[in-house]
């Protein structure tokens, strides 16, 4: 439905009923300084924090149907994004494939991982070549970012997951993410100053970086220990390791949408934006947890 615009005066002012000066001026809503609606935020991060556990901690492997209609919508806000500038993401093959791909590695580990995601390839190839030569390119290649992007780093979750005591390993991986973001948050809106990486994240400090930095070493040390067992020093490292994908995940997609030009993914989620807005630190950070849990505390 059209919007209408009302028309604008000499004096650059909308035309229409003027205030009347006896009366006090309309409150006007205040501005966050973060860009986010907090309330909306909190209940929203909360609901899907509590899902998280509902699910890891009853029926693990309903975790997988969780976090499959996730990164179905993240691909969804992917292919809606990367339209607005011409390219045709083959949604339905890479969103099937990866969905099989995460499911197959849960419960046949690395090699099914390896073979499903290579057989998705061959389908995205497949399924563009309809669509003619213009642009074939161009869309394949999209389809084969859009699969590495989300299902295969999704696919290091299932590999968590998939151990005896996977579900406390995710809960590690989900905290040192949901830290880094809380942290940097935080410090951020109460002390930021000093932008990190204006070109890419103009609201990215670093103070709000340090404040992400003791989020993650405290939340390491701690859940390493008493939620996996082990030393301090190693939860420290992977703390440290997690924040700097963490980092790098969160400029990766802001990268994403400048070149897109795009403010945020979607609107799916109040006072967060898109799903994808939300996840793109845990997607990085997923294999690095993955690798230093494995080898600092082997599964058996």
């Amino acid at each position: 439905m059209a919007t209408e615009v009302p028309e604008i005066t000499g004096s650059g002012e909308p035309d229409g009923p003027r205030p009347d000066p006896g009366q006090p001026a309309p409150e006007q809503p205040k501005m966050r300084r973060a860009g986010r609606n907090l309330p909306a935020a909190l209940a929203v991060g909360l609901t899907l924090g509590a899902l998280a556990l509902l699910t890891l901690f009853t029926v693990k492997a309903t975790f997988m149907i969780y976090m499959g209609a996730v990164c179905g919508i993240a691909l969804w806000e992917l292919a809606r994004a990367l339209g607005t500038r011409g390219i045709r993401l083959p949604l339905i093959p890479v969103a099937v494939g990866g969905a099989a791909a995460v499911g197959l590695t849960y419960f046949y580990g690395e090699r099914a991982l390896t073979a499903s995601l290579a057989l998705t390839v061959v389908a995205i190839l497949a399924w563009r070549l309809p669509g003619g030569a213009a642009g074939y390119v161009r869309d394949v290649t999209a389809g084969v970012f859009a699969l590495a992007y989300v299902p295969l780093l999704a696919c290091f979750v299932a590999l968590m997951l998939a151990a005896p005591d996977g579900s406390r390993r995710t809960v590690v991986f989900l905290i040192l993410a949901i830290c880094s973001d809380v942290g940097g948050y935080a410090t951020g809106v109460l002390f930021g100053r000093h932008p990190m990486a204006p070109a890419i994240s103009p609201k990215k400090t670093w103070e709000g970086f340090a404040g992400s930095l003791a989020a993650c070493l405290a939340a390491g040390a701690l859940a390493m220990r008493l939620l996996l067992h082990g030393p301090v020093w190693q939860g420290l490292l992977v703390g440290l390791a997690a924040l700097a994908a963490a980092t790098l995940g969160d400029l990766a997609e802001s990268m994403i949408k400048r070149d897109l030009e795009i403010k945020d993914m979607s609107s799916v989620l109040p006072g967060h934006g898109g799903v994808l807005d939300r996840i793109d630190s845990l997607l990085i950070t997923a294999p690095v947890v993955w690798l230093l849990l494995m080898v600092f505390l082997p599964a058996g």
